[in-house]
Order: C-alpha cells, then sequence, then structure tokens
C-alpha cells in the first residue's frame, strides 16, 4: 500500500525522511530554531488583528507549527 510493498522486511519498521533527518543534532537544532522563530511570529501577527480569514488561517499554521514541536520533542537526536 501507498508504494512501500516489497521494501519492508521481516523485523524492519518503517522510518520517516523527517526522523532520520532529527537524528543528526546539528539538522534537530536548526529545525527547532526556524519553526519556533516561526511560532512566534505568527504569534506576533495574530496579536496584531486582522481580518476573520486572516486570522483563523494563521491559527491553524500555528496549531500545525506546535504539533511539529510535539513529534520533534519524541525524536531525540543521537
Amino acid at each position: 500500500m501507498f508504494g512501500l510493498e516489497g521494501k519492508k522486511k521481516k523485523g524492519e519498521e518503517f522510518v520517516f525522511e523527517l526522523e532520520k533527518e532529527l537524528k543528526d543534532p546539528k539538522k534537530h537544532k536548526e529545525l527547532k530554531d526556524k519553526v519556533e522563530k516561526r511560532i512566534q511570529d505568527i504569534k506576533k501577527i495574530l496579536r496584531d488583528g486582522g481580518n476573520k480569514k486572516e486570522f483563523e488561517r494563521f491559527g491553524l499554521i500555528l496549531h500545525g507549527y506546535t504539533s511539529l514541536l510535539k513529534v520533534m520533542s519524541r525524536v531525540s537526536p543521537k
């Protein structure tokens, strides 16, 4: 299913590319800093106000970035 047929061997677990990248401490820190900066930028935009459509859109993006930070915290760099 989804193009993964035949690629999975017995006892082998599927690993996302993001998980592989986050194992590198340098890339993990860079991505975390970038996401945190974007979260702060979005919060600033939301505090300044604006039309309702933009407010809802930025709110959804903010939730996505916070979810990404939660996922990143579960993958510890080695």
